[in-house]
């Protein structure tokens, strides 16, 4: 258990960093910056997704005894494990990060939305009903539901992928000392 919290909180603090450095670059400030700052959090956020659960799942598969083996399941359930306690870690760091550090972040997303929206040809009426369901969806504990969803679906694909790499077998031989 002290692998999966250990591991998962450094997954969540490693993707904390990510933000507040697109924080500090100045990503989070307008709409026109945000979809950088989207982009590199989601190409960044994957390395770092997929490091932690590797490393994480690696820790877990030492701690096992070469000649027990660790299975596809024992390692997409360390995976899974670490994603969870991540996915935990980083729904209260958004959520302080939302209300408390950049609580003008919902209203960029907003004016980003809109864009996009005018972009997309849409009459006034239809953006406005639009951007009105929008703001309801940024709410920050609808966004903690959602985010810990997706975390937790993601991360289990990518601990899906990396358990056919990290599984072992179970070994015959013994060591003499």
């Amino acid at each position: 258990m002290k692998t999966y919290l250990t591991y998962g909180f450094y997954l969540a603090f490693a993707s904390a960093l990510l933000v507040f450095a697109l924080y500090f670059l100045g990503l989070h400030d307008s709409a026109e910056k945000l979809g950088t700052a989207q982009t590199v959090q989601t190409v960044v956020g994957l390395v770092i997704t997929v490091g932690g659960i590797v490393l994480g799942t690696k820790a877990r598969r030492a701690e096992i005894p070469a000649e027990e083996a660790f299975s596809y399941g024992s390692a997409l359930g360390a995976g899974f494990m670490i994603t969870l306690f991540a996915t935990l870690v980083g729904v209260g760091f958004n959520l302080l990060y939302s209300t408390v550090i950049n609580p003008g972040l919902t209203e960029v997303i907003l004016e980003a939305q809109t864009v996009k929206f005018e972009a997309a040809g849409m009459s006034a009426d239809a953006a406005e009903k639009a951007t009105a369901m929008v703001r309801k969806m940024m709410h920050p504990a609808v966004q903690s539901a959602i985010g810990f969803v997706l975390g937790l679906f993601f991360g289990t694909v990518v601990s899906l992928v990396t358990a056919a790499f990290l599984k072992r077998a179970a070994t015959d031989e013994v060591v003499s000392a």
